[in-house]
């Protein structure tokens, strides 16, 4: 073989050898493993219940497993903050809600990520309903009874925050109403829960998510849900804004990625997402953990209504005086 030929051939061989790795790392998303959906709430909770199915749909259509990840704490700080720091590839997702993308920036003094600068809004996946409940022993049957239960008994009632929503909820309420009541913190909802039906606490704002198969026995008694508009899943149970005029509060969950993550990443993710929140089947699997799908269509769309409610939750919170921590 002469010279030449023989070099030429050693070239190709070298590049064929060099493209290799390449191409791998060029795989179409997502070929390269697993993605992880990390939740900044612990198991039970409604946001982890949501994650789940939406989990098994998503690895469903892109054909590759979508492991739910909780990592519970500091009011969704530790997982938001594990995400803002993590590789955007598409392969760390973030199902999260009001909590850490509109509340904690009013709440915390050293928040340690931006919910804005962080992280790549993919889609809004719907609303988690909040109701006003309280223990069945209370002598009350609406929101105006424990309104005057609470003026007439000053610092009796006590209630339940373990988020963000059930504590500006609350707070609103008193601030509103010029009642006294006390606040008692909680790390989780199902631990909330556990302790109106004991009567530990008398009065809690309760995410339907958590809560949504002891709203259907004796156990407690629901006055009312945050939502002006009302909830489709509870039709006969009245807005606490019949009551309290201007009332309006819910709770948003969605999908975020890392800050950075490529554009044709999020829209494979936007556009598998928008067919499965689209199937009746998964809707109605959803209602049955106590959710109201309510998805955005685009990226562009599901920012622009984070930055809005980001400074509706920051207007909430000073009004009813709430102070960073």
């Amino acid at each position: 073989m002469k010279r030449s030929a023989f070099l030429r051939m050693f070239a190709a061989a070298g590049a064929a050898l060099l493209a290799a790795p390449l191409a791998w790392a060029q795989a179409p998303y997502p070929s390269a493993g697993p993605i992880t959906l990390v939740v900044p709430f612990a198991a039970g909770s409604g946001t982890d219940a949501v994650a789940r199915v939406v989990a098994l749909k998503l690895g469903e259509r892109l054909k590759q497993s979508v492991i739910v990840d909780n990592r519970a704490g500091a009011s969704a700080q530790i997982g938001a903050q594990f995400v803002a720091k993590a590789k955007p590839d598409g392969y760390t997702l973030f199902m999260t809600t009001n909590t850490s993308h509109s509340a904690n920036p009013w709440l915390i003094k050293s928040l340690k990520y931006d919910p804005v600068k962080d992280f790549t809004p993919i889609t809004r996946v719907g609303e988690l309903p909040f109701a006003l409940v309280v223990h069945p022993a209370l002598p009350v049957s609406s929101v105006q009874e424990l309104i005057d239960y609470a003026k007439a008994h000053p610092d009796k009632l006590s209630y339940g925050t373990p988020n963000s929503t059930s504590e500006v909820a609350s707070e609103t309420i008193k601030y509103v109403t010029r009642t006294q009541m006390t606040k008692v913190p909680y790390k989780s909802s199902p631990q909330a829960l556990t302790d109106l039906m004991g009567n530990q606490i008398q009065m809690y704002v309760a995410d339907l998510g958590s809560s949504w198969s002891m709203l259907k026995t004796d156990r407690v008694r629901t006055l009312g849900v945050t939502a002006a508009k009302g909830s489709r899943l509870l039709p006969n149970v009245p807005p606490i804004a019949k009551t309290l005029p201007g009332f309006d509060l819910t709770s948003w969950n969605g999908i975020f990625a890392p800050a950075g993550t490529p554009r044709e990443v999020v829209n494979r993710i936007n556009a598998e997402l928008q067919v499965i929140l689209a199937d009746k089947a998964v809707q109605e699997q959803l209602a049955g953990v106590g959710f109201e799908v309510w998805p955005t269509r685009t990226p562009e769309e599901f920012a622009a209504y984070v930055n809005d409610q980001l400074a509706y939750w920051g207007k909430l919170i000073k009004q009813a005086g709430i102070e960073k921590e």
